[in-house]
């Protein structure tokens, strides 16, 4: 894949993960984006912020100490080293940190 074509996938999963969020209370999450990167503050004090690394050809979240590198892995996005998904990851965190399901 491509720088360009890297970048485009990149940028319409961010935004979909954005999306995610119109229905969600900012009370219970708030979410914030700025120059490519989508932070999200949960109501407890936990801060997991997603943003894409082209240079790496990844997508990275962190929160909670943790940090993910997500390859793009064909519908989605997959870390290589424990086989987690971003968006059954991202679901699981918003759940545990909130109690809020969100449908990614």
């Amino acid at each position: 894949m491509d720088e360009a074509d890297f970048d485009r996938v990149a940028a319409e999963e961010l935004h979909s993960l954005e999306d995610a969020f119109a229905d969600v209370d900012p009370d219970d999450v708030e979410v914030s984006v700025s120059d490519g990167v989508l932070r999200l503050d949960c109501r407890d004090g936990t801060r997991i912020v997603i943003n894409s690394h082209r240079a790496a050809r990844q997508i990275w979240m962190a929160a909670v100490s943790t940090a993910w590198h997500f390859d793009p892995a064909g519908a989605g996005w997959k870390a290589p080293k424990t086989g987690d998904e971003l968006r059954p990851t991202l679901t699981r965190l918003i759940k545990d940190h909130t109690g809020v399901a969100v449908s990614l």
